[in-house]
């Protein structure tokens, strides 16, 4: 019996991606993959390889560099039945086709009565650490989480990765996959079991009494170092990944804080304004008697992200300023 016994499987966060696209593709006729160079490329970050060869070109399309077109012809595409997917090279690039997201696919369901659904998917890579410059490198999702209309999904492990896609492609409505491009050469095992992830819910990563580490995406290898960290000093972190960034889980949230009385929220994004600044808001609204300390926020700086490794470095939230804010909050 213990033949039959599957294994789990060792994988990248960029394969896995790239499976979760090939069974979207063999499942279901009506989705295809459209972007700039997708197709003979394999993708600029190489998350569609091969997809090409075994689908043809009808199914990945290979398009002009113009964002804004490429994701109005998906709109269109999923307003007469289909159901496309749509690579955003980076999400700086978005900003090209934010008319398309904000004033179409975000609003024809509420303008048109309920009469038109958008079941589109977008994915773009996000974040910095790659030594890309300020036109490829900011985290812009808190600017899609704003936007009612859509829902925003961060997969930060390979079972994300890999299982996120389905719930994206049922959904009716617009849906943004925002994978950071840290993540991609991140290896480990897939379960084989899993084939389902949760897309309404964020996930206790590592469970605490201490203190609550709320994060998603790209930083949360670095705060599960940091609670790694924090455990060798007597400081027991709860890590939430947020996994859904619209509409946000923050019963998960709020109840982390009421069992560990102190929160700090680690976003990649610029301070003001930011995604850390809804959750901290929230978490101060709705359970401000749980807290014994002020909430602590872990931001990139706010500048362009530079291209040398030394100040991008310098620029983005890291570990140990993650284990320095937690101490800030329990000391």
């Amino acid at each position: 019996m213990s033949g039959d016994v599957k294994q789990p499987e060792s994988t990248t966060y960029r394969e896995a991606m790239r499976e979760a696209l090939r069974e979207a593709l063999r499942s279901d006729d009506r989705v295809f993959l459209m972007g700039e160079d997708v197709g003979r490329y394999g993708g600029c970050f190489g998350v569609s390889l091969g997809l090409l060869e075994e689908f043809g070109p009808e199914r990945v399309r290979d398009t002009p560099l113009s964002e804004s077109a490429f994701v109005g012809a998906g709109i269109g595409a999923a307003l007469a039945g289909m159901r496309p997917i749509v690579e955003i090279m980076t999400v700086n690039f978005s900003l090209l086709a934010l008319d398309q997201i904000l004033n179409n696919a975000a609003t024809l369901r509420h303008m048109s009565g309920g009469q038109l659904a958008v079941p589109l998917v977008i994915r773009m890579t996000t974040g910095a650490g790659r030594q890309l410059a300020a036109q490829h490198s900011h985290s812009l999702e808190g600017w899609y989480a704003h936007i009612p209309g859509i829902r925003v999904l961060a997969p930060a492990t390979l079972e994300d990765a890999r299982h996120m896609l389905p719930s994206a492609l049922a959904d009716p409505d617009p849906v943004l996959i925002f994978e950071h491009g840290s993540l991609y050469n991140v290896s480990g095992e897939l379960p084989s079991t899993v084939q389902t992830v949760d897309v309404d819910h964020a996930a206790i990563r590592r469970p605490g009494t201490d203190v609550s580490l709320i994060t998603y995406g790209g930083s949360l290898p670095k705060v599960l170092a940091a609670a790694d960290e924090l455990a060798t000093d007597g400081i027991s972190a709860e890590v939430i990944d947020l996994r859904t960034l619209r509409p946000l889980d923050h019963a998960t949230v709020t109840a982390s804080v009421a069992r560990t009385h102190r929160a700090v929220v680690i976003d990649e994004a610029w301070r003001t304004g930011s995604l850390a600044a809804e959750v901290s808001a929230r978490i101060a609204e709705d359970a401000l008697y749980d807290l014994d300390a002020p909430v602590e926020r872990v931001c990139s700086a706010e500048v362009p992200v530079p291209y040398a490794r030394q100040l991008e470095e310098a620029t983005l939230p890291q570990t140990a300023d993650i284990v320095a804010a937690v101490h800030g909050a329990v000391d």
